[in-house]
């Protein structure tokens, strides 16, 4: 499991990340349209899973954002966001926020936090996922994550962008 903190109070989660060079798991998740994506949906693409608790607290929006402008400069890449939000309220964000780059998923009713390790097992926020960032190549392996070590700060933007020109 995972130990991270949110504002400094311990958190752990249901365990680590997909280690860098395996194969991330299908899913099923559900975009605005209450349609659902598959892992195959996206194939042939690089994927930058941008996985947070909620849309509608700052940090998370925030990730949003950035990744969506980041996401417009990538060739072959695709930024899927990853919560445990409402379709609907996902799609109000992106709507309201104008993001367009990126491909905005609910897990909230699918296996992806646990499939993905990300599952927040205790505190208040029991049952979110986790802050955190896994890249993958075209072939859906893993060549870069970070489960960011606390919850109110932001991903390394940086790190996971450049991961994808490795």
């Amino acid at each position: 499991m995972a130990a991270i903190t949110l504002k400094g109070n311990p958190v752990n989660t249901i365990g680590t990340l997909p280690s860098v060079g395996t194969t991330v798991k299908d899913f099923a998740l559900v975009d605005s349209n209450l349609n659902v994506k598959l892992l195959s949906d996206f194939d042939g693409k690089k994927k930058v899973f941008n996985i947070f608790p909620s849309i509608d607290t700052g940090i998370c929006a925030a990730s949003a954002r950035k990744f969506n402008e980041e996401a417009s400069s990538l060739d072959n890449t695709v930024v899927i966001n990853v919560s445990k939000d409402l379709p609907f309220a996902l799609g109000r964000f992106c709507a309201a926020e104008g993001l367009n780059n990126v491909e905005t998923l609910s897990d909230f009713r699918s296996s992806f936090g646990d499939d993905y390790q990300v599952t927040i097992t205790d505190s208040p926020m029991k049952g979110l996922l986790s802050r955190a960032v896994i890249v993958t190549d075209e072939n859906n392996k893993v060549v870069y994550t970070e489960q960011v070590s606390e919850i109110a700060q932001e991903p390394d933007y940086s790190a996971a962008i450049d991961a994808l020109n490795k």
